[in-house]
């Protein structure tokens, strides 16, 4: 496995910046490759990717989660193998570090080639701009889910 870290400060208020990352489908407007995602239920999301020419499906669980600190997941299901976890630090009233650290198994040749050049620590930096670029220009979250997971929680997958 592959350790991406990437951290952007942005201009918004702790709780701002957690609660868009809590809007799972909102990912496609700032992450590169990532098509769709569904929200099944509080833990579990659907996702479609196309990287390279190579489209993905698979599947995420959330498995720790603490309003305005961190998002833990994991992939459950398909070709890719992922696990990482969001954190969220205020440091003053208007503004927030996010940072991100993945883990990420290529699969498939295409994806080996891509982890050896750089190219998923690129997407993962680019991505983290976009998402500054896309909640300062909002000003505000498009929505919030404050709920607590805890490692070990199991929700109803829909």
């Amino acid at each position: 496995m592959s350790t991406v870290k990437e951290t952007v400060e942005v201009d918004v208020p702790v709780h701002t910046a957690y609660n868009q990352w809590t809007q799972f489908e909102e990912f496609p407007n700032f992450m590169e490759g990532v098509e769709e995602v569904t929200q099944l239920d509080a833990q579990h999301n659907h996702w479609t990717t196309k990287v390279a020419g190579v489209r993905r499906e698979f599947d995420t669980e959330i498995v720790d989660q603490l309003a305005d600190e961190r998002i833990t997941w994991r992939t459950t299901t398909g070709d890719t193998r992922q696990k990482g976890t969001v954190r969220f630090e205020r440091l003053d009233d208007s503004h927030t570090k996010v940072e991100l650290v993945m883990e990420v198994e290529p699969s498939g040749a295409v994806e080996k080639i891509g982890d050896l050049v750089g190219t998923i620590d690129r997407r993962v930096k680019g991505d983290m701009q976009r998402f500054k670029q896309y909640i300062e220009e909002r000003g505000t979250e498009s929505g919030a889910w404050r709920g607590r997971v805890r490692p070990g929680d199991s929700g109803p997958a829909v």
